[in-house]
């Protein structure tokens, strides 16, 4: 089940504001909230992004809130807003950490997103890893990929074509028990799983229609890329997975300021020549990320990425 324009590399983007991690957040998120959230998401929309990203905790514990915050806003929450405000973007979570929930619940929330925002659901998942979460919640972390691997099946059949959906596992079970509204996307929105780890990347491979490492490096990939398609065929799945990439952090053009060693800058041509590498290895979308000061110059450099970086991404793909 294929979303993105095929024989492209797509670009999305997860937002700022909504979480806030000392590993990617920007200084002046901590004073930002939803006004520079929806003028993000809005210029993402009109600049022809593929995707808008929200990620997913539902408590950070003291020993991991100074590197991770406890800005975690609502993905569906989130999204369902963004919805209204937008027409075309997609809206992804990224990753919602699905083992924490019933499928049924999942299955209600993100289905509506679906039918709220006209068919632009990407539900994304993740096998999460903070302990305490799993615990305050009463689900058993230890467990937490089994457990995983089990609400992907069942999630694929709440969110399928039938509103009476059937399922046995052996955690969950339900039949005779209908749920509209129905998803907009037929026969389901697409699943994508997160996570870069041999588990992650064997049911990105065997149950999920794409996949989304988790921050891979670029010599990494290939060898991952090739696993996960190995695996698809062994299982018979015809459909190749649309595969994600994070790409280091950008800046399009000279910045006056430091961005750091990793960030890739310059002029557009040179940007898109290293990022079209991404497409070399396989890689169907990039997720972007831009160094900024404030909201105004991350929709700055959207926009001079959209207008001058993003025509040359396909350059050698079509030739």
């Amino acid at each position: 089940m294929r979303v993105l324009p095929r024989g492209r590399l797509s670009y999305g983007m997860q937002l700022p504001v909504q979480s806030q991690s000392t590993l990617y957040a920007e200084p002046w998120e901590a004073a930002a909230g939803p006004a520079e959230l929806l003028a993000v998401a809005r210029a993402a929309d009109r600049l022809g992004f593929a995707y808008l990203a929200v990620c997913d905790h539902v408590a950070i514990p003291r020993r991991l809130a100074a590197a991770m915050g406890t800005v975690w806003y609502d993905p569906v929450a989130t999204l369902g807003w963004l919805a209204a405000a937008t027409e075309r973007v997609r809206l992804l979570s990224h990753v919602a950490v699905a083992a924490l929930r019933h499928p049924l619940l999942t299955a209600k929330q993100y289905a509506t997103l679906d039918q709220l925002s006209g068919g632009r659901l990407i539900l994304g998942v993740g096998a999460g890893h903070v302990r305490e979460e799993f615990e305050a919640l009463g689900v058993d972390f230890a467990r937490r990929g089994a457990l995983l691997d089990e609400t992907v099946d069942a999630l694929k059949a709440s969110l399928g074509p039938e509103e009476f959906p059937d399922f046995r596992g052996e955690r969950f079970a339900f039949s005779g028990l209908g749920q509209a509204p129905r998803p907009v996307q037929t026969p389901r929105p697409p699943l994508w799983i997160g996570g870069s780890s041999p588990a992650a990347v064997r049911r990105a491979a065997i149950r999920g229609d794409g996949w989304l490492p988790q921050g891979d490096p670029r010599d990494r990939l290939p060898g991952q890329i090739a696993r996960l398609r190995a695996l698809r065929d062994e299982a018979g799945i015809d459909e190749p997975a649309e595969i994600g990439a994070i790409t280091e952090p950008l800046y399009v053009g000279e910045p006056g300021w430091n961005v750091g060693r990793r960030t890739l800058t310059g002029a557009p041509e040179r940007l898109a020549e290293s990022l079209r590498a991404y497409a070399a290895m396989g890689v169907d979308q990039i997720q972007v990320r831009f160094r900024c000061r404030d909201h105004t110059e991350l929709t700055d450099q959207m926009a001079a990425f959209a207008a001058d970086v993003a025509p040359h991404l396909d350059d050698q793909l079509d030739d």
